[in-house]
């Protein structure tokens, strides 16, 4: 008999999966980043959950308020990547039972910040006690059917993108886990994606409702990673060219002799968006997105070949299948 210690996390939601009765009609598949049910015949409910656990998800120096904002926005991330502003919050904490008052104070302040930042209000939960910091949150939202992106409809010839760059959080990993050093403004910029990730909440927002994204995931688990899920879930494949590595990354991989690409698709806990963009709507995606400040980055193209590549200096090689995954 397998143990949970001998299994992933993937693995364990299929055989959890495999044990559910599939609601007739869903509105969203199982497997995408969201749940949905019908409210009427034009509207959704959007809902998304996901656990912050202090033993694996909080890295050192990162502070209850921290913590308690990322696991808010972990959330609203999910929603973002279907096009959902979020409406509400819930949250469950297992505390242990020597945090004082003050570290209590804090994680309901950054409950709370977490929330406010994209214009959602925390509107209760649950509280008990613990071995470990558990913060686990439940985001709702609305959105009209016709405007929610799933997993599954990227076509050959679109284009892949991103809303932003990739690689930092893996630097910042190897900074707080395996001591490599960084000077201290290059060290404070990439701990920043770590301590304080963002939310592309109206990114997601505006393109839904431009009818130009044909796929759309939350990138929590690595560019990689993200990239085999819409394979997998719109049955294509993908040639990434330009990949989205991030300048401090760049620098820190040339400070350490480490390949930067790898950095850049196999960290993790990045919440970029990463989209597929039909190619008649690119350009008018790409002025949405930089009217709001922000930038659409074109990183490949949608193949009908149902394998990932990376073309790089001429040479093409595959890009594996890997990424964040719990018990692995």
């Amino acid at each position: 008999m397998d143990e949970v210690s001998s299994l992933r996390e993937r693995e364990i939601i299929e055989i959890i999966h495999r044990c559910l009765e599939e609601m007739p009609s869903a509105p969203i598949s199982f497997g995408d980043d969201v749940s949905a049910v019908s409210i009427d015949r034009d509207m959704l409910a959007v809902l998304t959950v996901d656990m912050f656990v202090g033993k694996t998800d909080m890295p050192p120096g990162m502070t209850l308020y921290q913590a308690a904002r990322k696991a808010v926005v972990m959330n609203i991330s999910d929603l973002a990547s279907k096009g959902v502003k979020p409406s509400i919050v819930l949250t469950s904490l297992g505390l242990p039972r020597g945090l004082s008052r003050e570290e209590v104070e804090e994680i309901g302040r950054g409950l709370n910040a977490g929330a406010r930042e994209y214009g959602a209000y925390m509107v209760g939960g649950d509280t008990n006690e613990a071995s470990d910091i558990i913060i686990d949150c439940v985001a709702f939202g609305k959105t009209e059917r016709r405007n929610l992106i799933s997993r599954s409809g990227a076509k050959p010839g679109d284009i892949v993108a991103t809303t932003g760059d990739f690689g930092n959080t893996a630097c910042g990993f190897k900074i707080l886990l395996e001591g490599l050093h960084a000077p201290k403004g290059l060290k404070e910029r990439i701990l920043k994606a770590v301590y304080e990730p963002k939310a592309r909440v109206e990114e997601g927002y505006v393109l839904a409702r431009s009818r130009s994204v044909t796929a759309s995931i939350d990138s929590s688990d690595g560019l990689a990673w993200s990239l085999y899920e819409l394979s997998k879930m719109s049955g294509v494949g993908f040639l990434i060219d330009r990949p989205p590595i991030a300048p401090e990354t760049e620098s820190f991989a040339r400070l350490h002799g480490l390949d930067p690409v790898n950095l850049c698709l196999y960290g993790g806990e990045e919440y970029e968006l990463v989209l597929t963009v039909k190619p008649e709507k690119w350009l008018e995606a790409r002025s949405l997105i930089s009217r709001l400040g922000s930038e659409l980055k074109r990183i490949g193209v949608v193949t009908k070949e149902k394998s990932l590549k990376l073309s790089l200096n001429g040479e093409v090689v595959p890009i594996e299948p890997k990424g964040w995954e719990h018990f692995k």
